[in-house]
């Protein structure tokens, strides 16, 4: 196909298709003649890919060209690639803190990861988020949120071992690295959507709740 049935397959304008080109986010096609190049069925899923991660996962540019960068790497695994999307969306946080607030934060994410059994390490992308929301609940006066931390754990090695098993069910190693890449950026999105609609059920129901006389 030419350049201008993939922008009607996909959606992404002929501009935004080169520039992903030039990028190296998307492979360029095959030159047939000296003005005629030749785009695949690959081009499409790739496309869908660069789109997913950009406008449903939130990633930027930038963020998503590093994954895709790291997806057609030799010597990718799934534990690699994991890592690799949970550093493309995890936020940037500020520089830890050296006073007292910090460490006892820290100590908190420890205890948190310790309790349920987890081996991670504070490299993880995660762990350094966790102590900068620790230390923002308690300097807001909303240490009472700090009480959910387990709850919210809980579901996430839920969610994970989901995750993971649902990965390792995949055929093919390119299934297996784009599953977890996909999974990890596009099950950020869908957990924060859902946990959204939930929020509206839950308050509307305990807003419509009759008061006791």
């Amino acid at each position: 196909m030419r350049i201008g049935e993939l922008a009607r397959r996909t959606g992404v304008p002929v501009p935004t298709i080169k520039y992903y080109t030039r990028e190296g986010m998307l492979p360029a096609g095959e030159r047939i003649s000296p003005n005629q190049v030749q785009y695949a069925e690959s081009h499409v899923r790739r496309l869908k890919v660069i789109r997913a991660l950009i406008d449903v996962g939130g990633l930027s540019i930038a963020a998503a060209g590093e994954v895709l960068a790291e997806i057609d790497s030799p010597g990718r695994t799934v534990h690699r690639m994991l890592g690799t999307a949970q550093t493309a969306v995890s936020r940037t946080v500020a520089e830890p803190g050296t006073d007292e607030r910090w460490a006892d934060a820290e100590a908190e994410v420890a205890e948190l990861v310790r309790r349920h059994g987890w081996a991670a390490k504070p490299e993880n992308p995660g762990w350094q988020t966790m102590v900068q929301v620790v230390v923002a609940y308690r300097d807001l006066g909303q240490g009472e949120l700090l009480g959910l931390l387990d709850r919210y754990a809980e579901a996430a090695g839920v969610l994970a071992a989901a995750e993971l098993a649902v990965i390792a069910r995949v055929p093919s190693t390119d299934g297996k690295v784009e599953g977890a890449v996909l999974g990890t950026v596009l099950g950020d999105a869908a957990m924060g959507a859902l946990r959204r609609i939930a929020q509206e059920d839950v308050s509307r129901r305990v807003q419509e709740r009759p008061h006791s006389a």
